[in-house]
């Protein structure tokens, strides 16, 4: 595609308002490294036509973005990825839309009289023609600056609001009223619009700004329609209790485990100078312990089969990147990732964690990715295969994906977990596995900054094994009086089959 004019270099540290020219075109000559990897699905913030250049101010909800490359780009990468056996799940932004939304502008350029004008929630005062509506409050702002003051005009306008709801009360995020019928029908035709294209699911932005529990009522009945098999995760910060029932999502995204998993990892490094995306978002430290306690607590919150396929994350465009958060420590980070693929639920990785990139708040938590993986420095090479061989340790092991969990030993920095093949499950059937499967995994982390021994004792067990790959330390013995004694250095973590 021609670029449409300038660009940022790709190199150059990400801004508000740049663009640097990558499209889906991109991913999918890069698939290959991504199942390399061991990568089975990717999530992508939205791809249709917006003017931000994270897009989340949608304009035409029909429409990959141009500078994306267009539908057809998009049915390449989902024609490459389906080949290759992995499902490309969409971000749709149905609560609010950008100024430039076609039926917005139409009511910015016919005011009451448009026909669109009910699709948004505007003030009495626009609706009798006494105040325009200013959807650019800042230009209007500096003119009347430059007319000499405030007063009068639409600058007065600005005393009482911008003239109409926006999330946030951003001038650019005009919320849509999905109670208006032709409104909400728009909105869900271009769910079932993407779901018959072929995407695999959605990812919905602030699904609880929606105050109407019939939308996602009826998003989730439309889109299974067509796809049985749609998966739906909510951008929800904390326990979700009423959004999993069955008639909304599959799953939200895992905040609260994030927060567990890094305050654990992160304890006493964390990077307390980075702010909060989200004000629920607290990332305590906790010893071994308090994570243990937090995490039975989190698991016990829902469903096993809802546990199962929860959104596990450790970093998104709304935070700060993993390794930031715990003081930039390499270790530290690989620790967490180690954490989050031992346990129930869908591991998702934000793009460039799997290299250990750094990255503050916001723009600096969405820098570009390497344009060429042979050019990574050899820190970040050493952090993706540690990454490679703990996600091709959960494919290889279904009780890690499936088993049960139990805390075995949590004192000071070091937890042991145990992922068991009996009992799991709604009625406590063990786990049918292939003859030579793993039954008993133990997952032995330490986050102090010196050596741990532990000494566990557990029924039933007469050996014991490091499942190795690149990166992994640690051992562990049987000793004669039956103990199991594990050797941790600081701040690392290993993966035992019992047998």
């Amino acid at each position: 595609m021609q670029p449409p004019g300038p660009l940022e270099a790709w190199d150059t540290p990400p801004t508000r308002h740049g663009f640097k020219g990558g499209d889906l075109r991109g991913i999918t000559e890069r698939l290959g490294e991504l199942q390399e990897l061991g990568i089975t699905a990717l999530y992508l913030c939205p791809i249709f036509s917006s003017a931000s250049n994270h897009r989340y101010h949608t304009y035409d909800y029909f429409n990959v973005d141009p500078m994306l490359g267009g539908n057809e780009a998009f049915r390449e990468l989902l024609d490459a990825a389906h080949a290759r056996g992995m499902r490309i799940i969409l971000d749709g932004v149905f609560n609010h839309a950008s100024r430039g939304f076609w039926p917005f502008h139409h009511v910015l350029e016919n005011g009451a009289q448009s026909p669109y004008v009910d699709w948004f929630y505007t003030d009495e005062a626009f609706l009798r023609g006494d105040r325009p509506l200013i959807a650019y409050p800042e230009a209007a702002e500096w003119h009347a600056k430059q007319s000499g003051g405030a007063g009068g005009g639409v600058a007065s306008g600005l005393e009482t609001g911008i003239g109409y709801k926006a999330w946030w009360q951003l001038p650019a995020l005009p919320k849509i009223n999905v109670g208006n019928a032709e409104a909400r029908e728009h909105l869900l035709q271009a769910a079932e619009f993407w779901i018959r294209f072929g995407a695999d699911g959605w990812r919905l932005d602030v699904p609880e700004e929606i105050d109407d529990e019939s939308f996602w009522q009826e998003f989730r009945t439309r889109v299974r329609a067509i796809n049985p098999e749609a998966y739906t995760v909510g951008e929800i910060w904390k326990r979700a209790d009423a959004w999993l029932t069955g008639d909304r999502f599959d799953a939200v995204m895992n905040y609260p485990l994030t927060e567990a998993i890094l305050g654990y990892a992160g304890s006493g490094r964390l990077a307390r100078d980075l702010g909060d995306h989200n004000d629920t978002y607290k990332r305590p430290e906790l010893d071994a312990a308090q994570f243990a306690e937090k995490l039975t607590e989190i698991m016990g919150w829902y469903h096993p089969a809802t546990t199962a396929v929860q959104l596990n994350l450790l970093g998104s465009h709304d935070t700060p990147r993993l390794r930031s958060i715990v003081g930039g420590s390499a270790a530290a980070a690989r620790l967490a990732t180690l954490v989050q693929l031992a346990l129930p639920g869908a591991p998702c990785i934000y793009y460039g964690d799997e290299l250990g990139a750094l990255g503050a708040n916001d723009p600096a938590n969405r820098g570009p990715f390497p344009a060429d993986l042979a050019s990574v420095d050899a820190e970040a090479s050493a952090f993706r295969d540690f990454v490679r061989g703990a996600v091709a340790a959960r494919h290889e092991h279904v009780v890690l994906r499936s088993g049960a969990l139990r805390v075995v030993h949590a004192e000071g920095p070091v937890l042991v977990l145990e992922r068991s093949a009996d009992p799991v499950g709604f009625e406590g059937a063990p786990l049918e596995l292939v003859p030579g499967a793993a039954r008993r995994l133990l997952v032995a982390t330490n986050t102090g900054d010196g050596p741990a021994r532990v000494q566990v004792r557990l029924d039933g067990v007469s050996g014991v094994t490091r499942i190795d790959w690149e990166g992994v330390t640690g051992a562990a013995t049987l000793r004669s009086d039956g103990a199991l004694e594990i050797d941790l250095p600081p701040v690392s973590g290993a993966i035992f089959q019992l047998s």
